[in-house]
């Protein structure tokens, strides 16, 4: 192939067009400057840290940052860092004492949050507790995206730790029409007295019963545990209870350690108490049965018309109707759908028989209360 000579290649640059000679001026130019690395993501530093003493341990809590410290958000949920500190003899955190005690993998996160905070529960040994009772702890968060690049620290909290009463024993329930009764043992006092108890309760998903009651923290929630109230003595009665949901419940013993009696504490969680809150208990008798003759109409023998006084129960279904011609028997039932209203007329009696009636109500949980008082009807041989 021929080469192009000099002065030709420069007639054909000056006849191209300003802008594509620029283009190639600038293409054999080397871009300015280094090449930069990938920029690295830092999240924001968290800054609603709170703790508190749980039974022998903290519970921590904060919102995991959901953007960078540029303010782009976060493609995932970042590794959070846990770090505990000790506190200077003035009250002050001691920064040099701060060491991590924990790593929560960021796709654990979804799992510890309730209500858009993160909860984590740092563990203080019980024998710690008692051998340096009312020392200082304390704590700040990081949150990372990279390994070389971590958040800032989280405010600091600082809070002093004493030893909680002993565990709740022997949590029970008994179930009747108007509460779930539950009762426990007394706890032993740990650092102070124990002043009172606390009932938690938490309800279960329908079917998850028995998964729970083995690992409560296999439990599948339809409403996590909350705080139900609180009880002075061992008892409780849970009025607040619906018939077919399933509960969880656990109970922490409260004490106020000396000096310090404005923040109680409270004991680890008892052992957990699946209560299926199931209706056995049927609707009172039916009152005022009675029975007149009505003559006349298309039957010959006439009709037999029965009423009563109206149950009060809110979970009513309807009533049945039972006739017998033999006194202090129920006999056959004459009602083989519920009756919604407390009335009834049979129009199958016939002349020359004794009968008597009986009235019982069924709620909607198919319980079947005890037989009204019978109210009998004698037809003589030729009815009016």
């Amino acid at each position: 192939m021929r080469e192009m000579q000099p002065h030709a290649a420069a007639r054909l640059i000056f006849s191209l067009p300003i802008s594509i000679v620029f283009y190639f001026l600038l293409a054999g130019c080397g871009a300015p400057g280094d090449p930069r690395p990938p920029r690295k993501v830092v999240p924001a530093a968290i800054g609603d840290l709170a703790a508190r003493q749980q039974g022998e341990g903290v519970a921590l809590s904060f919102a995991a940052p959901q953007a960078s410290a540029d303010g782009e958000a976060l493609a995932e949920p970042p590794e959070i860092e846990i770090y505990r500190g000790t506190l200077r003899d003035d009250g002050t955190a001691d920064p040099d004492s701060f060491h991590m005690v924990y790593t929560v993998p960021g796709a654990m996160l979804p799992t510890l949050s309730a209500g858009g905070q993160v909860r984590f529960r740092d563990v203080i040994s019980a024998e710690e507790l008692r051998a340096h009772p009312g020392a200082g702890y304390a704590y700040r968060v990081r949150s990372r995206v990279s390994k070389k690049r971590a958040s800032g620290d989280s405010n600091t909290v600082i809070l002093r730790l004493y030893p909680p009463p002993e565990r709740v024993n022997g949590l029970a329930a008994r179930l009747t029409e108007s509460a779930i009764q539950l009762t426990w043992s007394a706890a032993a006092a740990g650092g102070a007295a124990v002043s009172g108890y606390r009932v938690y309760r938490g309800e279960l998903e329908p079917g998850s019963a028995t998964e729970a009651a083995a690992d409560p923290s296999k439990a599948k929630w339809k409403s996590p545990p909350a705080l139900l109230g609180p009880a002075a003595g061992r008892e409780f009665a849970d009025t607040q209870f619906v018939f077919g949901a399933t509960y969880l419940y656990t109970v922490r013993a409260v004490s106020a350690p000396a000096g310090d009696e404005a923040n109680s504490l409270e004991s680890p969680d008892s052992a957990a108490l699946v209560v299926e809150a199931r209706d056995i208990f049927p609707p009172g008798a039916p009152q005022g049965l009675v029975a007149v003759y009505v003559p006349g109409g298309e039957r010959p023998a006439g009709q037999a018309e029965l009423s009563w006084s109206m149950n009060a129960e809110s979970d009513l279904a309807g009533y049945r109707v039972y006739r017998s011609e033999k006194e202090g028997t129920a006999g056959a039932v004459l009602t083989p759908e519920l009756l919604p209203t407390p009335a009834f007329r049979d129009n199958s009696i016939q002349a020359g028989h004794h009968y008597w009636y009986t009235v019982t109500a069924v709620d909607r949980s198919g319980n079947e209360s005890a037989a009204s008082g019978a109210a009998d009807l004698e037809l003589a041989e030729t009815q009016p």
